[in-house]
């Protein structure tokens, strides 16, 4: 039986529940038994580690080869060397190229990190240039990204991220999924079962890091599966099979939120003080994420939300103040017939 084989086997005999239970924003340590798994094994993630992307894309091609994704980026784009855009129906991983000529400190923000156009570095190589002038004001001061040539140019920062679906601990996709064609795994993961899904769409505006998507051929919603059926039988998502840098990460969320926490201490004791995580703290806007992520920046300059919340988070709200309004408007139906003389 060929590996494939083995782990098809494996999801096919995993019993899973038609949807999720549990709370719909705040922090939920065990996800899995609110999910109705009461023997659920640990919470299992990704812990993506951008400061050690070298850009290969070899997630992006594990990721479709295993999972049989079409392919969607062979041509140009104009976006440097990104040729997805995006994550999509298509693009399950999608590594994004940010390419600077200084990182921005945190106090500069994502309008702090500039662009950088290569075609005109290319055509100022052989000329040379004076020295920059001191700035009108301060700038707050950011490790430089190498030291400056003698005719004082500055190097090309290049950041690098392979982006993913979260997994989110409230994951909206899943609570407004009205087939049960989204359900929460054993493993504390979201998956989508293509054979259930009707193509509604409800998911897509839903999701708050616009992961979810529709394939135009049939309207039905895909995205990372966190190689399910590769968990099933203990094997590692494809993607950080083939990661050569080990800059994706998987294993027990919990060891992997330690693991990281260590690692920004140790790149902020090298002078690397723009490392921050993105998605780990439970007490964010939803939850906590499954997939969270080392930036050497603002989430903003890698197109991730600042602030990310479950969009789910206040129907309670809502249909409280929608029954509020309904008992309202009975009230004064009763109270005009009463009225109405006779």
């Amino acid at each position: 039986m060929s590996e494939r084989d083995t782990a098809a086997v494996g999801r096919a005999e995993g019993g899973r529940p038609a949807a999720s239970g549990g709370l719909l924003s705040g922090p939920q340590p065990d996800v899995a038994r609110a999910a109705g798994y009461p023997d659920a094994p640990p919470r299992m993630g990704f812990f993506t580690d951008t400061s050690v992307c070298i850009g290969c894309k070899a997630c992006e091609v594990a990721c479709k080869e295993w999972n049989f994704v079409p392919e969607d980026g062979r041509g140009l784009t104009g976006m440097s060397y990104d040729n997805t855009r995006g994550l999509g129906a298509n693009t399950w991983r999608h590594v994004a190229f940010i390419e600077q000529t200084r990182p921005a400190g945190p106090a500069e923000g994502a309008a702090g990190a500039e662009g950088f156009d290569v075609f005109e570095a290319a055509r100022a190589l052989d000329t040379p240039r004076a020295a920059p002038a001191p700035p009108a004001s301060p700038v707050p001061p950011g490790p430089p990204v190498s030291p400056p040539t003698p005719d004082g140019r500055t190097e090309l920062r290049w950041l690098m991220s392979s982006d993913v679906c979260k997994h989110c601990t409230h994951a909206a996709c899943l609570d407004v999924c009205p087939t049960g064609a989204l359900f929460r795994t054993e493993f504390g993961t979201v998956v989508v079962q293509e054979d259930v899904c009707n193509g509604c769409g409800y998911c897509v505006p839903a999701c708050p890091y616009g992961v979810i998507d529709q394939r135009e051929e049939d309207g039905r919603v895909w995205k990372c599966t966190l190689c399910y059926d590769r968990l099933g039988v203990g094997m590692e998502p494809a993607c950080a099979k083939a990661c050569p840098t080990e800059s994706i990460q998987f294993g027990p969320l919990e060891e992997l939120r330690e693991r990281a926490a260590d690692r920004v201490e140790r790149l902020h004791a090298a002078g690397v003080t723009g490392a921050r995580l993105y998605g780990e703290s439970p007490q964010d806007g939803v939850g906590g994420d499954g997939a969270f992520f080392l930036l050497l920046d603002e989430p903003e300059v890698y197109g991730l939300p600042p602030d990310p919340v479950v969009t789910t988070r206040d129907l309670p709200a809502m249909w409280k103040h929608a029954a509020m309004a309904a008992a309202s408007l009975a009230a004064l139906g009763v109270a005009s017939f009463v009225r109405r003389p006779r």
